[in-house]
């Protein structure tokens, strides 16, 4: 692996080292860490990589790295939004696989020619939407899509955060509140869109219209902070999400619930390693990692017995085993890719101008 970003002080590259090498499939071994010469020579001696194999660039790393019989195979890309699209783009030129934080890009308009340029090349490409490694996120998955809640009526999606209460303080604070760096959205760009292709990746069910009330709370912010979005489903089922980076107290409190005809389902990723199944009949059932009834999904994504927890690291392991699967010529049907890349920077997209426009339910298209 070849990393863009995740320099001195990055909070999410150290995550992609360990989550990547985690299973020993993948080795991080160059990266262009940071524009400075000298921070990306640093970021490799803090990663045990050779010294020399940081660079000052990206186009750098791709030169050097195809002179080399022991080259990169493929590139992550962990930046801030605004540096997505060309990066993977130079990457995906250069006939390398890209995997990329979410979200895609900056805008709408970048993520529909990040992927024309990832077709054409013909290149895997995926998504780090990390909560769907979790093993019993895709149980759930598969028990609703066997059927399990029957015909489904709501889902209700929430991620509240505190963090951003005040003033944006910090490098990873600050361009997640400056346009110029995140994009058109804030929150809505930063973990609703996580709330989003949540909902759609648990319920098998595509969002087709919004109704979204968008708020930038803090004064002089310049992006969104706080987000409610009604939502409505292909097939009739209604939805809220919920996403706020100004509640105080609130940590990382991503929580979705689906209701069907014959049940209801509801998991927390603070606490990720069971989920509750109220039945018809009244009762409920705690279904917990490692159970004997979980599914092939399930069990395939758990490295240890019940009762010790695995959590974001393992999740986000899940993925990059996946994409260590995918190059290796495997199937890989729920790890995101291009078309929840495509989605989710819709939803950003349409959430934010209809809000501007005060629009009302607006119908969500790529």
């Amino acid at each position: 692996m070849g990393m863009v970003g995740g320099g001195p002080g990055s909070f999410i590259g150290p995550v992609h080292r360990i989550a990547a090498e985690l299973d020993r499939e993948i080795e991080l071994v160059a990266g262009a860490f940071s524009t400075d010469a000298g921070r990306s020579r640093e970021a490799a001696r803090s990663y045990r990589i050779e010294e020399d194999r940081g660079y000052a660039d990206l186009a750098q790393m791709l030169a050097a790295e195809k002179q080399r019989d022991d080259g990169i195979d493929f590139v992550a890309v962990v930046t801030p939004n605004h540096n997505h699209l060309p990066s993977a783009r130079a990457a995906l030129q250069a006939g390398l696989p890209v995997i990329c934080d979410k979200p895609m890009t900056a805008t709408m308009a970048q993520a529909r020619e990040l992927a024309y340029v990832a077709r054409e090349a013909q290149m895997p490409f995926a998504l780090t939407f990390t909560y769907t490694g979790y093993p019993l996120v895709r149980e759930m998955r598969d028990r609703i899509a066997a059927g399990a809640l029957g015909q489904l009526r709501k889902v209700v999606v929430e991620y509240p955060q505190g963090w951003l209460a005040g003033e944006a303080e910090g490098k990873q604070a600050e361009w997640r509140v400056d346009p110029e760096l995140a994009g058109a959205g804030g929150c809505i760009g930063d973990i609703g869109v996580h709330a989003f292709n949540l909902a759609e990746f648990v319920t098998g069910t595509r969002v087709n219209q919004v109704m979204p009330d968008l708020a930038a709370v803090v004064p002089g912010r310049r992006l969104d902070d706080d987000c409610t979005v009604l939502l409505r489903f292909d097939g009739g089922m209604r939805g809220v999400l919920l996403a706020s980076q100004i509640e105080l107290g609130e940590l990382n409190g991503l929580r979705i619930r689906v209701y069907g005809a014959d049940g209801g389902m509801a998991w927390r990723q603070e606490e990720p390693n069971s989920f509750i199944w109220h039945k018809a009949d009244g009762t409920t059932e705690i279904v917990r990692a490692a159970d004997a009834s979980l599914g092939a999904a399930a069990t395939a994504m758990t490295r240890i017995p019940g009762g010790h927890p695995e959590g974001y690291l393992e999740a986000f392991a899940n993925l990059y085993r996946d994409f260590a699967g995918v190059l290796r010529g495997k199937a890989a049907n729920m790890l995101p890719g291009l078309d929840e890349g495509l989605r989710s920077m819709a939803f950003i997209d349409t959430c934010v101008r209809a809000n501007a426009e005060d629009a009302g339910w607006t119908e969500l298209k790529i």
